[in-house]
């Protein structure tokens, strides 16, 4: 009894070093692989994201585009959404005709869905391959792209990736370091962070080429040529060449080439109903340019004005003058509306400036447009980008006339001068009307504070280059004049030229005392319990804009205009064209 008792006990001990020595083996299991899980690499294998998404996947600098690409080789034809927002964000679908229009610093293309018959610059071109819509998406093919823009595609047939490569860009290439000899199961995990924890979307063999994205810690992110991303550890990559896609060349065309060491000094011409005679002009001591008023649109179809004279142009280029014929609105934003509506008006515009600028032997053409719709100001932009590699063509200058940016919506407000001064030769500043004929207080026509702000809020703004921008300064003043009626100054003004301020000043014995505030000569004086005040424009104010165009460095100066200008003033503007 005593025997089979302790035989009892005995077991029971060795069933309990039994249930431990279990607990402890499980407590070994689960501490391995909390260990493992913690430090051993993740072998989990992940298909990309895009994968089975997309037929022919597009990527620019790493990442998806959210279309896929159609055809292959010679008939690829990429997405407009992809193109718009990686190559050209200016490209232009006009629902209504089907039609795309793209615009480069020398060449306009007009393109229609399904048609294999392209017009650059205005002349027919055949296409290998026709632009394509599909499921509600227009396709370009890539071979005009490359042509247009400079683009670089490698495309590859296993996954379908097609890799876009933009002018300009720099690529760095690397691949996969590796043994001498590596034997042909030696791969390396492409993971999907830069983690060993992390799941593996590819393994690489030695002498895999890629492009490097970037790097962290001790991982490179790369780029196979199948389209796959990931992060490679850094021991196991070897940098190769830095390349360079070749940049597309924007020379300065020839026209502009004639002032790329000199200051423009222009003039406008105002032509109203009677064409000025030149012999009654007399000397512009210092002027290089003059722009007659001479075209203006005259319906919604873009139709074309004209009040040229040929004997005005002969008589400027004898005195070594360009001509830039001046082609205005007519002030009226319904017309203008219609006009910039479609590619068809806005080319019935173009080619018959075109044609005036050949048949008078224009040097340029100055758009001026004023009283506009704010819906129309990028219709406005456009009509810019499709007139300037026509007008390039032709040897034209192009220049537009912007004030400066205020919150008045037909008179500022549509005008993108940040696009404007990429695409123009000169952007020229209306600096004047500060205070408008209707102002409901007197004041400077173009005060200098008001004056430097505008051009620099532009600059700075707009990042528009000093050297395309030219001032444009008022020869022009205004005499106010303030009758007070029932407690209230009632205010009136007349604009008159500087020789009749001069006058004036004569007349009335008049002593000009120097503004600070204006930065320019004032004086007033009374008439019949009328109080008469003019800001002065003259030798003064045109002397602290000269300075203030060569303290900016800005492209020339431009005034409003011929016929209100003194002697002295051309002796004053002439400096901006001496020493830039």
């Amino acid at each position: 009894m005593k025997s089979t008792r302790s035989e009892y006990y005995r077991g029971r001990r060795r069933k309990k070093r039994g249930v431990k020595w279990i607990f402890g083996f499980i407590l070994i299991i689960i501490g391995g692989y909390l260990v493992s899980s913690q430090f051993l690499p993740n072998r989990q294998h992940v298909d990309p994201d895009w994968k089975g998404k997309f037929e022919k996947p597009i990527f620019y600098d790493g990442a998806i585009m959210d279309y896929s690409a159609l055809g292959s080789e010679d008939s690829l034809k990429l997405p407009l959404p992809v193109i718009q927002e990686v190559i050209d964000p200016h490209i232009r679908y006009e629902e209504e005709s089907k039609s795309v229009i793209l615009t480069t610093p020398k060449k306009l293309v007009f393109l229609k869905t399904d048609e294999k018959t392209a017009k650059i610059n205005n002349k027919p071109m055949k296409l290998l391959f026709s632009p394509e819509e599909k499921d509600g998406v227009l396709y370009l093919p890539v071979h005009l792209l490359k042509e247009l823009y400079g683009i670089e595609i490698h495309e590859d047939t296993a996954s379908g990736a097609v890799l876009l490569y933009m002018a300009g860009e720099n690529v760095q290439k690397g691949e996969v370091s590796g043994p001498a000899k590596p034997k042909e199961s030696l791969k390396y995990p492409l993971r999907v962070e830069p983690n060993i924890r992390k799941p593996i979307v590819a393994d690489v063999k030695p002498g895999t080429k890629f492009r490097i994205l970037g790097d962290v810690d001790d991982w490179y992110h790369v780029q196979l040529d199948n389209g796959y991303t990931g992060y490679l550890q850094a021991k196991h990559v070897e940098i190769g060449e830095s390349v360079d896609i070749p940049k597309v060349v924007e020379e300065l065309s020839p026209a502009k080439q004639k002032w790329k060491s000199k200051a423009v000094n222009l003039t406008w011409e105002a032509v109203y109903e009677v064409a000025p005679k030149p012999a009654n002009i007399g000397e512009l001591p210092g002027v290089n340019v003059v722009s007659p008023t001479w075209f203006s649109l005259i319906d919604g179809e873009g139709n074309v004005k004209s009040k040229a004279d040929i004997n005005y142009v002969k008589w400027a280029h004898g005195r070594g003058m360009q001509v830039w014929g001046l082609f205005n609105n007519s002030f009226d934003p319904d017309v203008t509306s219609g006009a910039l509506a479609s590619f068809e008006n806005r080319m019935t515009t173009i080619l018959q400036m075109l044609q005036y600028a050949k048949l008078y032997d224009l040097d340029g053409i100055n758009i001026d447009y004023e009283n506009v719709y704010t819906k129309d100001g990028d219709n406005l932009t456009q009509f810019m980008r499709e007139l300037r590699p026509l007008a390039q063509e032709y040897g034209l200058v192009v220049s537009i006339d912007v004030t400066p940016k205020s919150n008045s919506e037909m008179w500022s407000a549509f005008l993108d001068r940040k696009s404007l001064g990429e695409i123009v030769d000169y952007l020229i500043l209306m600096a004047y009307d500060e205070h408008w004929a209707a102002s409901p207080v007197a004041g400077s026509v173009a005060s200098l504070p008001w004056t430097a702000s505008s051009a620099s809020r532009i600059l700075d703004e707009d990042n528009v280059p000093p050297e395309k921008m030219i001032l444009a300064v008022p020869l022009y003043t205004r005499v106010w004049s303030e009758t007070e009626k029932d407690g209230k100054v009632e205010v009136k003004s007349k604009a008159i030229g500087m020789i009749k301020a001069q006058k004036i000043i004569e007349e009335k014995k008049l002593k000009p005392v120097f503004s600070e505030e204006a930065g320019q000569n004032y004086v007033e004086y009374t008439e019949d319990q009328v109080r008469y005040r003019i800001w002065l424009e003259d030798e003064v104010s045109l002397n602290a804009r000269v300075k203030l165009i060569k303290s900016l460095k800005l492209g020339g100066v431009a005034s409003w205009n011929r016929s209100f200008a003194s002697d002295k003033a051309w002796e004053t503007l002439k400096e901006v064209t001496q020493a830039k």
